[in-house]
C-alpha cells in the first residue's frame, strides 16, 4: 500500500503557510514601476542635489559635484527673505483657501436650489473656469488690469471719485506686492472654486430633502439650516477640500510667474517662484534651489499625509 509508506511523507516538503498569490503583485507592478520612475527618482535627484554644491559646470558633467551636506538648508533657513517668501506664500495661500471655500459653497448652494437644466447650464459655465489651463487664466487677467487698456482699470475711472478714488488708468497692479497678489487671488479662486461648487452640490444632493422640509417647517433661516444641517453632514467633505485647496493653493507657480514678468519682481516671490529663481539664476544654484523645492515638498507632504489620514478615517467611518 502506497498510503503507509512512512518515507513518502518525509520525501515531500510540508508547506510552513498559506501561499501568497502572485496575480494582485503583479497587476500593480506596472502602477510601481511608473510611480518609482515618475515622482521616486526625481524626488531623489531633488535630495542629492539639495546636498550638493551644483552649478552649471557640474549640470553638464564638466565638473564633479561638491557634497555640501546641509550647508544649503542652513543657507536658506539664515537668509531672512525666505522668511518673507514663506510668508507671502502663507498668507497668499490662506486668503485663496478661504475665498475658494467661501464662494464655492455658495456657488454650490445657488446650484442646488435652481431647477435642472439651469443648474446645468450654470456648472457647466463653471466647469469651464476650472478646466482653463493656468497660462491661459493668467493671460486673461494680464489683459483685465493691465494699465492704460485693460477693464478693471477703465471701470474704475468710471466711478466716482469719492467711492473709487482717482489714477486707476495708469496705475500698475504688477509694479508692487501687494496689488500682485490681489491679481494672482482674483484668479486663483476664479479656477478653483467651481470645483468646490460641483463637491459642495454633490454633498447636497446626498442630504435628504426631509431634513430640509422639517427645518422649514421649525422655522429655520438658511444660515441655521446650512449651520444646524448642511455643515454638520458635509464636515467631512469640507475638511478634505480644505486640505486638497492647501496643498493646490501653496504651489502655485504659472500664474504667477507670469503676472508679475517673470523673476524681476522678488518682493512677489512664494517658495516655488523663489526655488525656480534661485536654481536658474546667473550663476546657477542649483543645490540651492533644490533645498528649497525639497522644503516645500516636505510642508506640501505634511497636507497630503493629513489628507491621506482623513480619507482613510472617512472609509473606516462608512
Amino acid at each position: 500500500d502506497r498510503t503507509s509508506d512512512p518515507g513518502r511523507d518525509r520525501r515531500r516538503p510540508r508547506r510552513s503557510g498559506p501561499r501568497l498569490p502572485l496575480g494582485p503583485y503583479l497587476l500593480i507592478a506596472p502602477t510601481v514601476v511608473l510611480i518609482a520612475v515618475l515622482i521616486l527618482y526625481p524626488i531623489g535627484q531633488l535630495a542629492w542635489m539639495s546636498l550638493h554644491d551644483i552649478g552649471s559646470r557640474e549640470a553638464r558633467g564638466a565638473a564633479p559635484a561638491e557634497n555640501v551636506g546641509l550647508e544649503n538648508f542652513r543657507t536658506i533657513l539664515g537668509d531672512g527673505f525666505f522668511w518673507q517668501v514663506l510668508l507671502n506664500t502663507v498668507v497668499s495661500a490662506a486668503v485663496m483657501v478661504a475665498l475658494t471655500l467661501v464662494l464655492g459653497t455658495l456657488v454650490g448652494m445657488l446650484l442646488n436650489r435652481l431647477g435642472r437644466k439651469m443648474s446645468l447650464l450654470v456648472s457647466a459655465g463653471a466647469m469651464l473656469a476650472w478646466a482653463t489651463p493656468g497660462i491661459s487664466a493668467a493671460i486673461v487677467y494680464k489683459w483685465l488690469f493691465t494699465p492704460g487698456g485693460g477693464v478693471v482699470p477703465w471701470f474704475l475711472d468710471l466711478l466716482p471719485d469719492w467711492l473709487a478714488g482717482t489714477g486707476w488708468d495708469d496705475f500698475n497692479w504688477f509694479g508692487s506686492r501687494w496689488s500682485t497678489y490681489v491679481v494672482l487671488v482674483l484668479c486663483v479662486v476664479w479656477q478653483s472654486f467651481p470645483f468646490i461648487a460641483v463637491s459642495v452640490l454633490a454633498g447636497l444632493k446626498s442630504i435628504p430633502s426631509e431634513l430640509f422640509e422639517a427645518a422649514k417647517v421649525d422655522g429655520a433661516g438658511r444660515w441655521r439650516t446650512f449651520k444646524d444641517i448642511v455643515f454638520p453632514l458635509l464636515r467631512p467633505v469640507f475638511l478634505v477640500l480644505t486640505v486638497l485647496s492647501i496643498i493646490w493653493d501653496f504651489k502655485v507657480f504659472a500664474q504667477l510667474y507670469f503676472l508679475s514678468g517673470g523673476t524681476a519682481n522678488r518682493d512677489s516671490f512664494n517658495l516655488s517662484m523663489y526655488a525656480y529663481s534661485t536654481a536658474v539664476a546667473f550663476p546657477a544654484k542649483y543645490g540651492l534651489g533644490g533645498a528649497i523645492a525639497l522644503i516645500l515638498m516636505v510642508i506640501l507632504l505634511v497636507f497630503t499625509g493629513f489628507y491621506v489620514r482623513v480619507m482613510v478615517k472617512q472609509g473606516e467611518t462608512k
